[in-house]
């Protein structure tokens, strides 16, 4: 009998990739996708654990498993990711029904250890080491790389992919669980990416976004010589059929000036940076231990555009870290006024327990105080996101077509013209009527009318 699985995704980019590969082995293992839990015999939940809410969620999506998981006791419950290697055991006794608990590094091991418990060898847990547990090189060999050969059926669009560049992260900000969830820095061999992407133009690619905690700071060698961001970019830049390469996330210190050189020059290369800033206090920086000052941020700023003028840069900001003061947060209110980011992803502080933080840190920024910066902050931000979308009403904008939109669908519109949705180079988001035929395409659309977080248009 076939078996079935059932995915649910929480979190960054890197654990929607997580889930396409698991998908793309469970798929290889001879199991069946379907759209719902009810209807699958596997259930698995691909967790996040960089804020509360996002384990809360999680938590209360398998309290509410727990009467299906009686009726049907041959289901199998499991736990994927960061989450699962940072609560580890906890989430068998807050959840005694959960039948698997694996973390990234032993995504690898995941249709093994279905097995296992098919055969009747009951529940299984497998995680890395923690990052205290030994040397550098045992616990980087714990957080195993998982890459298997990409699945065009497992893939949720057939003209775009992700490729992860590198693992883990050694920054060790102060607020972040991620170093502790993902591992160490590891970059991976460049002849392996241009291996999986010239795979993924084949299978019909025509957006490849290269993934790294850190995306900025990779780095490896090959033939003898040291190859940086810079250098994959631009060999991956010959692949033909590319049509457009992104990287996402970078850190502002690494920002150089080669990279910025191949943003500008290479063909396929969007002029799209996501460069997190996360406050733009000095003060609020050092407690984070981002290892910048807002001064040297800006002049990273200035340097893209001085190098690429038309790119266009987003940002990641924190309200209500610990010992924010008001004028700590009117530093971070004149950076977005200052730089007038394409847009920005503003959240409210919550601690990690396992970060230094969350340790050594008085969590001490009142909710409702919290809750008014990031209003205020998003405010200013989608003001700033609207004014700067007009300019772009009359031009017209190359748009990869990625399928119909959200109101298309909520409508459940038939027939062959429906509102697509689709990304321009710069990562704008564009809908427009159109035939269905076009998805997959790449589509010259007018700009009509613009809000802060969309543009509308038509075809020709």
């Amino acid at each position: 009998m076939t078996r079935r699985f059932y995915i649910e995704t929480v979190g960054c980019q890197m654990n929607v990739l997580d889930s396409e590969l698991v998908a793309a082995a469970l798929l290889a293992a001879g199991y069946e996708p379907v759209d719902s839990p009810r209807q699958a015999d596997t259930i698995l939940f691909n967790t996040c654990s960089v804020r509360q809410h996002a384990e809360d969620k999680i938590y209360s999506a398998l309290g509410r498993l727990k009467d299906v998981k009686q009726l049907g006791p041959g289901k199998v419950i499991g736990v994927l990711g960061c989450m699962a290697q940072k609560d580890q055991e906890q989430i068998f006794k807050r959840a005694p029904h959960v039948d698997l608990v694996v973390g990234p590094g032993q995504l690898a091991q995941l249709p093994a250890l279905l097995e296992r418990i098919a055969a009747g060898r009951g529940p299984q847990i497998e995680v890395s080491l923690d990052r205290k547990a030994g040397k550098r090189s045992e616990i980087q060999e714990s957080f195993a790389r998982f890459d298997p050969q990409r699945a065009a059926a497992a893939r949720p669009a057939r003209c775009q992919a992700m490729v992860r560049i590198m693992l883990g992260c050694d920054k060790f900000c102060t607020y972040c669980i991620v170093p502790s969830v993902r591992g160490p820095e590891q970059s991976r061999p460049a002849e392996e990416i241009e291996a999986e992407v010239r795979q993924l133009v084949d299978q019909g690619c025509l957006e490849v976004t290269l993934l790294g905690q850190t995306v900025n700071s990779y780095q490896t060698v090959s033939g003898g010589r040291t190859v940086r961001l810079s250098d994959l970019l631009a060999r991956l830049d010959a692949v033909a059929g590319l049509r457009r390469l992104k990287f996402v996330t970078n850190y502002p210190r690494h920002m150089t000036g080669d990279l910025l050189d191949a943003v500008r020059d290479l063909k396929s290369v969007s002029p799209y940076l996501h460069v997190p800033a996360q406050s733009g206090s000095d003060r609020v920086l050092a407690r984070m231990k981002r290892g910048y000052t807002a001064g040297q941020y800006r002049q990273m700023h200035d340097e893209i555009r001085r190098i690429v003028p038309h790119a266009a840069v987003t940002s990641d900001f924190i309200v209500g870290f610990c010992g924010e003061t008001e004028d700590d947060f009117q530093a971070t209110v004149r950076l977005v006024q200052d730089l007038r980011f394409k847009n920005s992803f503003i959240f409210k502080y919550s601690a990690r327990p396992g970060t230094k933080a969350a340790a050594l840190l008085a969590d001490d920024v009142p909710e409702e105080v919290k809750r008014r910066r990031n209003n205020e902050l998003l405010a200013i931000q989608n003001a700033i996101s609207h004014e700067d979308s007009l300019p772009l009403i009359g031009r017209t904008l190359e748009i990869l077509v990625e399928g119909p939109s959200k109101t298309s669908l909520k409508r459940a519109e038939e027939g062959p013209v429906v509102q697509l949705t689709g990304r321009d180079p710069c990562d704008r988001i564009v809908v427009f009527d159109g035939s269905r035929e076009l998805v997959g395409t790449i589509v010259a659309v007018e700009i009509t009318e613009a809000n802060p977080f969309t543009l509308f248009g038509r075809a020709p």
